[in-house]
């Protein structure tokens, strides 16, 4: 077994097809573990990160395993006292379903290279955004218990999504409207139906550069638009993740995985829909709609016509991605539980940092108590 730690960007930027063609041979792979993703992030968001690849190989040279990892440095204000290292692509863009890449038929050697090798790091890890079941972080987990190592799960976000495969044998969008519930399936039609009658509908998909680039402008303008009426500045709030949505979406829509769409009353854009469709999952990413057709509901219309525009081009499965908002589960009946892991050497510092972990959950939930007593104070009132 060769195994190889990579610190240097250039190098990163070499790896993309082999990279590419290992995630294609294992069982993580996901549009959010591609080089074009995680490299994207790297350009624009790894921050005061260090690169830490770490790459095994077989006698041959043939790569069989990719632990995408970066060295987190200390932060004293989140109460992390050492560095650690973690998933590239981490933090508020929106990763889910990190993980470790390994090719299938290896999975036993390459846990046990890489867990020796994270093993000699001496260094905390911390994986957040793993799918709770199925992943191979879990599995190197296993292996670096063996070795003493002590872990700490914690459940961070569940993500519905809609299994063509399974629920819909037949696959068709009648087929999966007639699943639906009827009051649902009902206000779609009818809010369908008055949009027609009231203005001239258009929806249309980005296929050509500007097409995208100005889809881009329009999700995030719109996304804007909502969460500025709130006094928030949305997820595109970061001048650099702008940046990355531009630069990854470019290198999408020349793979073939990009799918923006744009839905038109008359002349105007009401809703933009930003999302992916990679090794048959048709991920929905981010939406942004004008508030002046909020109450015709034009969300919801823009979210059949996604749904069926999966459906029509064989999709398996359609993914919400994380979070729990009342709207997916009228869509959705199933979803993946996301967690994080935290895995501390057998040593003092690892004692020390488990330690420190326990005292951020400890204050987290303090704080988070504190602000849920008003609450319940101002419901005991009587109306």
């Amino acid at each position: 077994m060769i195994i190889e730690t990579v610190e240097d960007v250039a190098r990163f930027e070499t790896l993309r097809e082999e990279w590419d063609e290992l995630l294609r041979a294992s069982s993580a792979d996901c549009v959010f573990l591609t080089w074009e993703w995680l490299h994207t992030w790297w350009r624009h968001l790894a921050g005061g990160r260090k690169l830490h690849l770490i790459l095994v190989r077989n006698e041959d040279g043939r790569l069989i395993a990719l632990a995408p990892l970066a060295r987190r440095p200390r932060q004293w204000k989140r109460l992390l006292p050492f560095p650690a290292l973690e998933f590239l692509g981490v933090g508020s863009v929106g990763s889910d379903y990190l993980d470790i890449i390994i090719r299938r038929g290896e999975e036993r050697r390459a846990q046990s290279a890489l867990a020796g090798e994270l093993a000699g790091s001496g260094l905390m890890v911390d994986f957040s955004q793993v799918a709770s079941a199925g992943c191979r972080a879990l599995d190197l987990m296993g292996e670096l218990g063996g070795r003493g190592w002590r872990a700490h799960i914690t459940p961070t976000d569940r993500c519905p999504y809609i299994d063509f495969s399974g629920d819909l044998p037949e696959q068709t969008w009648e087929s999966y409207l007639s699943g639906l519930g009827s009051a649902h399936r009902y206000n779609l039609r009818r809010r369908a139906k008055n949009l027609e009658k009231q203005w001239r509908v258009d929806f249309e998909r980005a296929a050509t550069e500007e097409q995208r680039a100005a889809g881009i402008e329009n999700v995030v303008r719109l996304h804007g638009l909502r969460w500025r009426s709130r006094g928030e500045p949305g997820v595109f709030g970061d001048p650099a993740v702008i940046a990355f949505h531009h630069e990854f979406s470019r290198l999408a829509l020349a793979r073939g995985w990009l799918r923006l769409y744009l839905l038109r009353l008359d002349d105007r854009i009401a809703v933009a829909w930003y999302g992916f469709h990679y090794n048959g999952v048709t991920s929905f990413y981010q939406t942004g709609f004008d508030p002046d057709f909020y109450k015709h509901s034009v969300g919801l219309v823009m979210m059949s016509r996604a749904i069926r525009c999966a459906i029509e081009e064989g999709a398996s499965a359609y993914d919400f991605l994380r979070g729990d908002e009342t709207y997916k589960s009228l869509w959705a009946c199933r979803e993946r539980e996301l967690v994080r892991l935290e895995l501390f050497p057998p040593s003092r510092r690892g004692a020390f940092c488990r330690q420190a972990m326990e005292l951020r959950v400890s204050i987290k939930n303090g704080i988070l108590r504190s602000r849920a007593r008003p609450a319940a104070a101002a419901s005991a009132v009587p109306e």
